[in-house]
């Protein structure tokens, strides 16, 4: 095995090695990146939840208020309000979801499901968890969940949410006396839940990660290419031409020229100890040849 194929084995197998570190270490930081770029996202969908849970709350509820006696308008929940909003935004990114889930909810299209009601009772058991940001696998795709909790904090919430004979005729009219009574104070009713989808993230990071092995390889072909030019000319090619001559010194070829030294590196260095010893070896023959 020549020394030129030593060395590209050595060079490839530390590339290699290398390669798998690197592209290792940027798959971990592109993938928490595009984690991180979901949560905006997802952040920004649950403001928008809660901006409008204000609204109605704060300008919508006061308005309609003295209506309420003679019909429900779910127009004044604040829960109801923001789920039709961004169920608009569903309908153009269907991906994305908002919901305020409960365990026993007054609406029983806001009743939790299994995977919902895991985290909301995550909530119940810690009390000091006020967010709570996960990955799901789901036979679409990835998806980043992203929720926070509603405590009932509020007492006049219990006026609606006590027992079905306390709460408002026209709410129990519309929604009847079996869902979404019996809630306690300081107690986790629900939560605000988003999904958001980790795919277009994922393939951008995985994207990216390709681009970055690509170019990568590329740098190192290139350094190989010029690393194997360069050991042609100033390594191989000088101990191939000393090696020619060394044999024919051996072989008592007369007139054998000395090496043309150049430089001051090791090859030269080399070179210098053959022209020695070929002198010495000059002056040896000539000695014997005289006797």
């Amino acid at each position: 095995m020549g020394l030129r194929t030593k060395f590209n084995l050595v060079m490839i197998t530390a590339f290699l090695i290398g390669l798998a570190a690197a592209t290792f270490l940027a798959r971990e930081i592109t993938t928490e990146e595009a984690k991180r770029q979901m949560l905006s996202e997802a952040t920004l969908l649950m403001r928008s939840g809660t901006a409008v849970r204000s609204y109605t709350q704060n300008e919508i509820r006061p308005l309609i208020l003295d209506q309420l006696s003679v019909r429900f308008l779910p127009h004044s929940v604040p829960s109801w309000s923001a789920q039709t909003v961004l169920h608009l935004v569903h309908k153009d990114f269907p991906d994305y979801s908002y919901k305020e889930a409960a365990l026993n909810p007054t609406n029983p299209s806001d009743r939790a499901t299994t995977w919902e009601a895991d985290i909301i009772n995550e909530f119940k058991r810690n009390g000091d968890l006020n967010e709570f940001v996960a990955t799901r696998d789901t036979p679409t795709g990835q998806f980043l969940t992203f929720a926070r909790p509603f405590r009932l904090t509020d007492r006049a919430c219990l006026a609606c949410h006590s027992t079905p004979a306390a709460a408002p005729a026209t709410m129990v009219d519309l929604y009847g006396n079996s869902n979404g009574f019996g809630w306690v104070l300081n107690d986790v009713i629900g939560a605000q839940i988003v999904s958001v989808p980790m795919s277009v993230a994922l393939a951008r990071a995985n994207k990216s990660l390709l681009a970055f092995v690509a170019a990568l390889s590329a740098v190192f072909v290139g350094m190989l290419i010029i690393l194997n030019v360069l050991m042609h000319f100033f390594i191989l090619r000088p101990m191939q031409e000393i090696t020619t001559l060394a044999r024919d010194v051996s072989a008592g070829k007369p007139d054998v020229p000395e090496y043309k030294v150049k430089g001051r590196d090791e090859i030269a260095s080399l070179g210098r100890s053959f022209n020695l010893m070929h002198r010495s070896l000059q002056n040896a023959i000539r000695m014997l040849e005289g006797v």
